[in-house]
């Protein structure tokens, strides 16, 4: 089709989006594994939650299981950036597997709060939805029924506790920020003496992600969110941009998901991508939208992130 016959597009980049620290972190932790130790390096559970980046990690060597049950004896394991149960790497230790951890340090700071306020002898409220990895692994560092786990505010609202001055609580960090607040409120009006952490739990990256995206939504008939089903930060995304104005919003894996029709009557479209989800996914679907249009593009940053945590010394050594 000739360029002056495509209809004019806008495309709004949010920005920040796409990988953060954490997952840059949890990449590169498997793949100095792998070249250290050579084929195959196991990981417990996808390292983030996109097919893309698993796959690409399965064609250099690695070998994604769920269970610590499935690694063999004598491979490496990593451990995903979502955390786990303590269990997990005491179970690892009895069976002598060496294993490494590559845990986001801000999910590491969530468990040292909560065994913090534990040993202070608090009872613990986590948010967070329920069956995520994040959350079985923060519920994970404690014993059975020390935490309790809040989804949202009628949850909040419906809480019952042995004692209603003795409390304390942690969040999951790809939470919505706007969600969390809420439930955080009705927590402090029914419970006025509960603590809370003492930094902010929910990451900067997502901060930066749905703030960006709140930017987007005011301005674009459409989003696009590039990321997987089951990505927490994400699924948040789109239900930021819906909640910020934006008249339709949907999250697919790549750009082959994209029904052109979806965009009939569109003339702006936002397009962000989840914390685990590689830029390239965000060209690949600038590609696939430049053959229908004629395309201007805009890039909306609302901060630039500079964040870069650091290796397990036994790589870098």
């Amino acid at each position: 089709m000739d360029s002056l016959e495509r209809p004019r597009l806008t495309i709004l980049l949010a920005g920040p989006r796409g990988f953060c620290a954490g997952v840059e972190r949890a990449i590169e932790i498997v793949e100095k594994a792998l070249e250290k130790y050579g084929r195959p390096v196991y990981v417990r559970h996808d390292i983030v939650h996109n097919k893309t980046v698993v796959e690409e990690l399965e064609q250099k060597g690695a070998v994604f299981v769920e269970e610590l049950a499935d690694v063999p004896e004598g491979v490496p394991v990593v451990f995903s950036a979502h955390g786990v149960p303590k269990a997990v790497p005491r179970e690892a230790a009895k069976r002598k597997l060496f294993y490494l951890d590559a845990t986001c340090p801000l999910v590491t700071k969530v468990h040292v709060d909560a065994e913090r306020l534990h040993s202070a002898g608090r009872q613990i409220i986590l948010i967070g939805h329920e069956g995520h990895p994040e959350v079985v692994g923060t519920m994970g560092q404690l014993p059975d029924g020390a935490i309790l786990l809040v989804e949202d505010t009628e949850q909040a609202e419906q809480l019952v506790v042995d004692d209603p001055h003795n409390l304390a609580y942690v969040t999951q960090t790809t939470l919505s920020v706007d969600d969390c607040r809420d439930i955080v409120a009705v927590l402090h009006r029914r419970f006025p003496d509960i603590e809370g952490p003492r930094k902010e739990d929910i990451c900067y990256a997502t901060t930066n992600r749905q703030a960006a995206v709140k930017e987007v939504a005011r301005r674009c008939d459409a989003l696009i969110v590039l990321g997987a089903p089951n990505s927490s930060n994400s699924n948040r995304l789109r239900e930021v941009a819906v909640a910020a104005g934006c008249p339709k919003a949907i999250m697919i894996q790549r750009a082959a998901e994209l029904d052109f029709a979806w965009l009939e009557g569109v003339s702006t479209l936002g397009i962000t991508a989840g914390a685990s989800a590689p830029e390239k996914l965000v060209q690949e679907l600038i590609e696939k939208c430049r053959g229908h249009f004629d395309l201007t593009i805009e890039q909306v940053e609302v901060t630039r992130e500079n964040v870069r945590f650091s290796l397990p010394r036994v790589l870098t050594a």
